[in-house]
């Protein structure tokens, strides 16, 4: 039963947090926000130099000019696999219901998953330990 609250907390705690942060940060933001086929968003699509906005969601060449800083020696590299992860979600026609089922609940997942048996064996390699003593 112990196991079972601690895999369950671990995978609720992520959107727990963001969700939490969310709401934290959502009173102190002044600008008109994103709004796209009644969707509000928190953030809007203002062009500012020092902040992501929905610009940089709809312009990642206006992120990678403004915003990043420390990875743009590497663009060669991961624009590769960036660009590829959006041409393939767009490539299943709804770019929208592809994102979220794959990068918002299955990639998640999976990272859950494979945390949740890293734990489980190293809860094995203790109790082994144990009966070796």
């Amino acid at each position: 039963m112990r196991k079972y609250i601690r895999n369950l907390v671990i995978l609720i705690s992520p959107f727990l947090l963001m969700i939490v942060i969310n709401e934290i940060v959502r009173p102190s933001i002044k600008k008109k926000p994103y709004s796209y086929q009644s969707i509000t968003a928190i953030n809007s699509s203002d062009k500012i130099p020092d902040k992501c906005t929905w610009i940089c969601h709809n312009n990642t060449n206006y992120c990678m000019q403004q915003h990043v800083k420390y990875f743009k020696p590497y663009f060669s590299s991961t624009n590769k696999i960036y660009f590829g992860i959006i041409n393939l979600l767009r490539s299943t026609g709804n770019y929208g219901a592809a994102n979220i089922i794959f990068l918002v609940v299955l990639v998640p997942l999976m990272i859950w998953f494979f945390l949740i048996k890293s734990l489980n064996i190293q809860d094995e390699i203790k109790h082994f330990k144990k009966q070796q003593q």
